[in-house]
C-alpha cells in the first residue's frame, strides 16, 4: 500500500495556517515511521490512533489494528493477495450456489458484474439487502452510485451467507460504509470523496480491491460485536442496560425524569447501539470516532 506525499501549505497561509500544516505533517511522518518499519508495532500505532489517524494513512492504520494487514510487511502483498482471491472466490460461489428456500436469477448487469449469467441466491436475505442498499446515506452522491450500491450489496449476501447464526440484520449495511469510503479514498485523488468521481469509473480490480478489504474488515468488526445481531440482540440489550447504568451513577435527575416520563433507554438508544452511533453523527466524524473505537475494542488479546 502506498502512502501520500505530503503538499506544501498554501500559498499566502497565515503564520497559524502554517504551523497547522506543519503539526499535521509531523503527526503523519509519526504514523509513516510506524507503518514503514519491517515490523509494525501495534502497541505504538494504536496510542499514536487514540487521538485520529491522518487520512493518507488511515486505510493501511485500520487494515493494521484490525489485524487484516499482518504487522510484518514482508507477508503483506501475499497476504493482501491471498484474501482478495478468496473474496472474489466466494462472490463466484455465492451467487452460483442453489438455495434450498428458494432462488431467483440475478442478472449479471444488475448486482453481479462481470461474474457471468443468472445466479440461485436466498431470496428472502437478497430481498432485504436489495431494500436497504438505496437507502444507505441517500444524501451522499458517493451511496447513489450504482457502482456503489452494487459492491455493497456484494459485501453483504457474502457476509450473511457466510454467517446464518445472524444472517443480515437491518444496521449492518451502515457499518460497511466507512470501510468502503476510506478504502476506495486510497486509489482516488478527490478532496471530498462524497461528492466525487463515479467508483465505476475506476478499473475493475480496484473495485475489487477496495470491496474485499471491506468485506474483511467489516468481517473482523462484526466478529467482535454479533452478539448484536443474533436472535433476540442478547449484545445491544447488554448495552443499553450498560448506558442506563452509567447514566444512572453520572446524572440521576437525568435517570428519574425519564423514568417518570415512561421513557425506557432501549426507545431511543436501540439505533444507538445497533448503527453504532452511524444514524446519528455524518460519516466523516464516523470515521474520526472509529480511529478511536478500533483502539479501544479491538485490542490484542
Amino acid at each position: 500500500m502506498n502512502l501520500v506525499n505530503h503538499s506544501p501549505p498554501p500559498p499566502g497561509a497565515s503564520a497559524k495556517e502554517t504551523e497547522a500544516h506543519s503539526t499535521r505533517i509531523s503527526r503523519v511522518n509519526k504514523f509513516k515511521r510506524i507503518l514503514q518499519s519491517s515490523t509494525v508495532s501495534l502497541p505504538e500505532l494504536r496510542d499514536l490512533a487514540w487521538s485520529g489517524i491522518p487520512e493518507e494513512v488511515r486505510a493501511m492504520t485500520w487494515q493494521l489494528l484490525l489485524g487484516y494487514l499482518p504487522a510484518n510487511s514482508d507477508r503483506r502483498v501475499s497476504t493482501l493477495e491471498r484474501k482478495r482471491k478468496e473474496y472474489l472466490d466466494g462472490v463466484r460461489q455465492a451467487f452460483e450456489r442453489n438455495s434450498s428456500i428458494g432462488s431467483k436469477a440475478v442478472p449479471a448487469t444488475s448486482s453481479t458484474p462481470n461474474l457471468g449469467g443468472g445466479r440461485g441466491i436466498d431470496e428472502a436475505i437478497w430481498h432485504q439487502i436489495s431494500i436497504d442498499i438505496p437507502r444507505t446515506n441517500p444524501h451522499i452522491p458517493l451511496y447513489a452510485y450504482e457502482a456503489t450500491q452494487r459492491s455493497l450489496e456484494r459485501i453483504l449476501y457474502v457476509w450473511a451467507i457466510r454467517h446464518p447464526a445472524s444472517g443480515y440484520v437491518q444496521g449492518i449495511n451502515d457499518l460497511v460504509t466507512p470501510f468502503w469510503q476510506v478504502f476506495l479514498g486510497s486509489y482516488i485523488t478527490d478532496s471530498d470523496i462524497e461528492q466525487g468521481m463515479d467508483p465505476g469509473q475506476l478499473p475493475q480490480p480496484v473495485i475489487n480491491a477496495v470491496e474485499a478489504d471491506s468485506f474483511w474488515c467489516l468481517t473482523k468488526l462484526l466478529d467482535g460485536i454479533q452478539d448484536n445481531y443474533i436472535y433476540a440482540q442478547p449484545g445491544i440489550h447488554r448495552q443499553v442496560n450498560a448506558l442506563h447504568d452509567l447514566t444512572r451513577r453520572i446524572d440521576l435527575a437525568l435517570t428519574k425524569h425519564l423514568e417518570n416520563e415512561g421513557v425506557e433507554f432501549m426507545q431511543f438508544s436501540f439505533r444507538w447501539m445497533n448503527c453504532l452511533l452511524m444514524r446519528e453523527i455524518s460519516i466523516k466524524n464516523t470515521i474520526r470516532m472509529w480511529d478511536t473505537y478500533m483502539v479501544v475494542y479491538l485490542e490484542e488479546p
